[in-house]
């Protein structure tokens, strides 16, 4: 029937158009890393479905004018035999296995073709600014087989003197990184173009002694070291990029080891004045010849660890500093220090990666792209469930949400994260029936810029995501618009349970988190059901007294405050130390990352609990926080002197009255619109002040009264003036003499000026009077205030019991 058809399917292959552009599409930005020749020939094909397919028409269908009649069937038997041949058939498409058509797209795998086993990972995009260095830094996980306690100071630390470049010489420093006043405009993979500086100084040979730095790796942090003595170095840490502060992450590599040699490191421009380090927080150090001889990784290291305030005052804000001691192992060794474990971007790909290549996990749990960031790197989105036998079934499932890492220098989320990813993959019967019953939404890295650039707590925005929940900012902050959309999506399918946000805290030791007070009775302290659970299945390493579910206005932008107005009824903060516990077995012991994810299993078991159908646990937790509140108000009232009877009405007292403010981070107010936007912002402002007319200020009635009289008496002399010179202008002819002509024109004005004379009336008509014979009211005394009559007299009470009280009235 269509020998034109048949002829070019002998003779060509003809492609799907749709998927030669997506292949071609994923290729050209790094997405797809097929090899060269497994990919089509996108000019041949081109070439080929462009004269081929409207002249498969015309050649087999014959001429236009031979169409009006039956064109529509033919071009439907054309989409039939295209849809029913093998060779034109789309892929998107599923068939059955007789070749019909069915109604429902294939999922999209090929979006993740760069998690294959043959091709590499996704490679980090930095801003153009930043110098990246070519080697990859690799870390391996060792727990330590001995527990690492905390630092005992003895108050016989050193307190180093801050020398800075004058007398240090600089073997270290950055020049090309942003700061304060610039903004991110472009990235791509390495970071900036050219050839890699040496930043750090040269040897001058095997006997120097110098310490090489380096930073420029992904998540370091370091901008500048000063040796000021021959072991001895300053270092100033670089502030997240396009700002001038949040200085607290750090993570650099040190080179040219000696074995025995005390080093003492001094970082000089923290900002936080209050820090774990006062109580015992040791830094974290990593040796490469120790992880390749002996597999021992990352270790708390260091001596005389002091945290104080630098004493150089520039009249900017204060600075503090972290100074402590070491010994390196080897001679000749590669070390780094860290502000904790590090978790990098690329550890959080290759982990993704051993999901996707799992047959089974693959089953249940489906890698997606929730959006790009500002960088243009993958914010991932994990869906995790088992599959549900019929639609009921899988309608009936709740969801949680769960998410990690928007604030990038608090690696320790990921570690929790990390933790609840084994357990929930795992083919345990608990992990298995929480897939059977909830729906798990993901997002294992919110801010991927911020982690790969090594900032502390903002993205290339140079903003606190954490704030910015609200936003409607979508091309500034498309990490948290993105997951915001995708959860209100959710809750229109379903009920969210459950939301988490897994964070770090700089000041306070344990695991604990900040959740929302509840206003409605119905829910009466059921918030804090979960987390006092929790307490009880981790009681070395959670402490519910620490916890905290005060709504501040300044945390109104946080992800847990905008999730718990959306509806989520239990929606938390978790934030896990940098430092350790202080409870149990573990009291006085670093968190190590088996701690971390063994809080992830704990999320996991909380959440069987809190779902238990025997509501018994849930109702003895209930009992016994209200014992616990009892207990807390009592507390407060008797740290006021004062007593109540908790038997009649405590449940009525606002549970913000008793919590205090959290003990959250130092910058808990938003900075505002994005770096890039300020300058808009203001230009649009200072237009807008231009506009406006200038009000006047409002004056006293003293102040009109006066200037009232000024005006009369101006006017007087005005007129008087006007009336002489109309006298001397007239001619000696006229038929009145001049005194009688002074007196008539003096008559007039005065007449004139008496008509217009405000009264002043406390009453305001709605006409202007013309009876001339009622006689104005008396003027106002110049101190006269409007408030001497009592503040709750208005309206018809004020009349009846002042009757000489006139009330405004207006038309």
């Amino acid at each position: 029937m269509f020998p034109a058809l048949e002829t070019e399917l002998k003779q060509e292959t003809l492609p799907d158009p749709y998927e030669d552009f997506m292949y071609r599409h994923l290729q050209y930005y790094g997405y797809f890393k097929a090899q060269r020749a497994s990919l089509p020939n996108s000019a041949t094909n081109q070439h080929v479905w462009k004269n081929n397919s409207r002249h498969l028409l015309n050649s087999s269908l014959g001429e236009r004018d031979e169409l009006v009649a039956d064109h529509l069937q033919k071009e439907k038997l054309f989409y039939s035999l295209m849809l029913n041949s093998p060779l034109l058939k789309s892929r998107q498409l599923l068939h059955n296995d007789f070749g019909d058509l069915s109604p429902r797209l294939r999922e999209p795998p090929d979006l993740f073709a760069f998690f294959s086993g043959n091709g590499p990972l996704q490679a980090p995009r930095w801003p153009v600014e930043c110098e990246v260095i070519k080697e990859n830094v690799h870390h391996i996980e060792w727990v330590p087989p001995q527990p690492e306690y905390f630092y005992q100071p003895t108050g016989n630390e050193r307190l180093p003197e801050i020398v800075g470049e004058e007398r240090g010489i600089v073997v270290y420093q950055l020049d090309s990184v942003p700061t304060e006043g610039s903004y991110f405009t472009s990235s791509r993979v390495g970071g900036r173009r050219g050839i890699i500086k040496e930043v750090a100084v040269r040897l001058q040979g095997p006997e120097d002694n110098t310490l090489l730095f380096e930073s420029r790796f992904e998540s370091g942090n370091l901008q500048k070291a000063v040796r000021v003595n021959t072991y001895e170095y300053e270092l100033t840490l670089r502030t997240d990029l396009y700002t001038d502060k949040h200085t607290q992450w750090f993570y650099f590599r040190v080179q040219n080891t000696r074995k025995d040699a005390t080093y003492r490191f001094t970082i000089v421009n923290l900002l936080k004045p209050k820090s774990l380090y006062t109580i015992g927080m040791k830094p974290l150090m990593y040796s490469q010849l120790d992880a390749s001889t002996h597999s021992i990784g990352w270790r708390r290291e260091g001596n005389e660890i002091k945290y104080y305030k630098n004493n150089s005052d520039d009249g900017q804000q204060p600075f503090y500093c972290l100074t402590w001691t070491v010994q390196f192992p080897h001679d000749q060794d590669t070390c780094y220090f860290a502000h904790f474990y590090p978790y990098t971007y690329t550890d959080l790909q290759c982990y993704l990666l051993t999901i996707v290549n799992n047959p089974v996990q693959s089953q249940f749990c489906k890698l997606r792209t929730l959006c790009r960031s500002l960088a243009g790197n993958t914010v991932y989105l994990l869906t995790i469930t088992n599959p549900s036998r019929t639609p009921k079934e899988a309608a009936a499932k709740k969801a949680v949400v769960l998410s990690a890492r928007v604030h990038p220098g608090e690696s320790n989320g990921s570690w929790v994260m990390k933790g609840f990813l084994d357990f929930i993959l795992s083919n345990s019967p608990d992990a298995q029936l929480l897939r059977d019953i909830f729906i798990f939404k993901v997002v294992p890295m919110l801010n991927p810029d911020g982690v790969i650039v090594g900032n502390y707590r903002c993205s290339l925005a140079g903003r606190d995501l954490n704030r910015h929940y609200k936003t409607i900012l979508k091309e500034s902050f498309p990490c948290i618009w993105y997951t915001r959309n995708m959860i209100k999506r959710v809750l229109e399918e379903r009920e969210v349970l459950l939301y988490c946000d897994f964070h770090g805290h700089s000041r306070k030791n344990n695991i604990f988190l900040y959740g929302c007070n509840n206003n409605d009775r119905k829910y009466w302290l059921h918030e804090r059901v979960f987390p006092l659970m929790l307490s009880k299945n981790a009681p070395d390493t959670f402490s519910f007294h620490s916890c905290n579910f005060k709504v501040q206005k300044s945390k109104e932008g946080t992800g847990r405050v905008v999730m718990w107005r959306m509806g989520i009824l239990n929606s938390y903060t978790i934030e896990s130390t940098f430092g350790g516990s202080t409870l149990g077995s573990k009291r006085d012991m670093h968190f190590t990352t088996e701690d971390l994810k063994s809080l992830g299993y704990h999320v996991c078991d909380t959440l069987l609990d809190f779902c238990d159908p025997d509501q018994t646990k849930f109702a003895q937790c209930l009992a016994e926080l209200e014992e616990l509140l009892q207990q807390e108000i009592h507390k407060k009232f008797h740290e006021l002197g004062d007593d109540m009877d908790l038997e009649t009405g405590w449940s009525d007292i606002s549970l913000s009255d008793i919590e205090s403010s959290t003990s959250g981070s130092d910058s808990s107010l938003s900075d505002g619109l994005p770096v890039h936007l300020l300058n808009i912002a203001d230009e649009l402002s200072q237009k807008k002040i231009c506009k406006k007319k200038k009000k006047k200020s409002l004056q006293t009635r003293k102040q009109r009264n006066d200037k009232h009289q000024k005006n009369n008496l101006m006017q007087k002399s005005k007129l008087t003036e006007d009336a002489q010179s109309q006298l001397n202008r007239r001619n000696e002819g006229t038929s009145l003499n001049r005194s009688k002509m002074t007196a008539l024109i003096l008559t007039k004005n005065k007449e004139r000026m008496q008509r217009e004379k405000p009264e002043y009336t406390l009453s305001r008509p709605s006409k202007r009077s013309t009876d001339t014979s009622q006689e104005p009211a008396p003027a106002l005394k110049p101190h006269w205030s409007r408030n001497r009559y009592p503040a709750t007299k208005r309206g018809h009470d004020a009349l009846t019991e002042y009757p000489s009280l006139h009330i405004y009235t207006y038309p």
